[in-house]
């Protein structure tokens, strides 16, 4: 929620780096906004990059149907082909629901870039 208590309205940017698609998430993920995320996942994995990382670093919050998108993503790319970068607020529901086994999660963009293989589990 914003300083005022609406909902921060999703926004959902694509660029590629080399071979890379960086997806930046900035908002909050929940029942409403889940889909357009869904949505944007589904067109960048069509073209099945060899790697995605979805820098959810200004994501304030994560709830559990932004928890199934990332888990189908993953399911999607594949082994290490889905990288995170969470925030605060996203790292928590990812580790609560044990899903930090399943997803390669990283502190920044750049150390989830400089990877050659998924390294981090955490």
């Amino acid at each position: 929620m914003s300083a005022e208590g609406t909902p921060r309205a999703l926004e959902v940017q694509v660029q590629s780096v080399d071979d890379i698609v960086i997806v930046t998430v900035h908002g909050e993920i929940d029942m409403a906004s889940a889909p357009h995320l869904q949505s944007a996942l589904e067109k960048v994995l069509r073209d099945a990059p060899p790697t995605v990382v979805v820098d959810m670093s200004n994501v304030g919050f994560l709830g559990s149907a932004g928890l199934s998108v990332l888990l189908a993503a993953s399911e999607a790319t594949g082994s290490g082909g889905l990288r995170v970068v969470p925030s605060v607020a996203a790292r928590r529901p990812i580790e609560v629901t044990a899903l930090d086994r399943l997803l390669t999660m990283f502190d920044t963009v750049d150390a989830a870039l400089a990877a050659d293989e998924p390294q981090s589990r955490n």
